[in-house]
């Protein structure tokens, strides 16, 4: 994996390429590949798409609109680690959505974020990375920026 910093100066427009087989993510700038990143993509059942993207919008303190906890009043969990689409809402609670620091979407639903690697595919379909790698790819990306994620 390569560990390297963004320069100052950087020329060529920015891509990501997504692997994954290696579970890794590239930053580019043109052909040059700047930044390197460990990666956890969507587990069985919840795959990550692949293809051809081009980032959609980005949200520094996204929060997930699926997956999350129900707590109650005081703020405390009653449910954790719940499906809103699958899991009723106990009554008197309300739905907090995990957390997805530097969300970069790509594609409606799925986007890179900072979170969990615990060393396999484990998302729910999103490309989870380290907070500093997700920050960094975060700031150095744009609304349309090409996103290729490959099996």
């Amino acid at each position: 994996m390569v560990a390297t910093h963004l320069p100052n100066r950087h020329s060529g427009r920015p891509s990501v390429v997504v692997s994954l087989r290696t579970q890794e993510a590239y930053l580019y700038r043109g052909e040059k590949r700047v930044a390197a990143s460990r990666i956890s993509s969507g587990r069985e059942g919840h795959r990550t798409p692949t293809g051809r993207f081009r980032v959609l919008r980005k949200d520094e303190d996204h929060r997930s609109n699926l997956y999350g906890d129900y707590v109650n009043g005081q703020g405390r969990v009653v449910k954790p680690n719940v499906d809103v689409r699958r899991q009723q809402k106990p009554r008197g609670s309300r739905f907090v959505g995990a957390p997805m620091p530097f969300y970069v979407e790509f594609s409606p639903s799925y986007g890179l974020h900072a979170g969990y690697l615990p060393g396999e595919p484990a998302s729910h379909g999103c490309i989870r990375m380290p907070y500093w790698r997700a920050r960094q790819f975060y700031r150095a990306i744009r609304r349309g920026t090409p996103v290729t994620v490959k099996r």
